[in-house]
């Protein structure tokens, strides 16, 4: 080996060890021991406080369903009672899985939310809507 070479070699583990010569020790501080015996202090007053209800905050209102895909192109909401979503824009218009149901003195549905409307009975109808419109 070349005197060269020592050097560099030699001078490449001085360096390495050095980087871990650097750092301080520093020992974990820990917080007083309070003394033991007899407190002199008497602890403090206890206020009674009114029982308070706990308030509880509004759930927002879901706009889409886990299960059901949203109308297409269509301002609309999902009404977890009923099991359908809600047309924004038309009166008693509802919508599930491809299908429109429409409440007019009687049931209605269509591929399209501007129809062509076929009427139906309740058994033609999610069940949430027949719940609440009836026939």
């Amino acid at each position: 080996m070349t005197a060269f070479a020592r050097i560099t070699l030699l001078s490449m583990m001085v360096l390495g060890l050095s980087a871990c010569a650097v750092q301080e020790y520093e020992p974990e501080r820990l917080p007083p021991i309070p003394p033991s015996g007899p407190s002199t202090k008497p602890p403090p007053p206890t206020v009674p406080s009114k029982p308070s209800t706990p308030v509880k905050p509004s759930k927002p209102v879901p706009r889409t369903s886990a299960s059901f895909a949203p109308p297409p192109g269509g301002n609309s909401h999902w009404d977890a009672k009923l099991g359908v979503y809600v047309l924004d824009d038309q009166t008693n218009t509802f919508y599930r899985q491809r299908t429109y149901y429409r409440w007019n003195n009687g049931w209605s549905r269509s591929i399209s939310p501007n129809g062509p409307w076929e009427e139906t009975n309740i058994h033609g109808v999610p069940s949430g809507l027949g719940r609440k419109f009836g026939q």
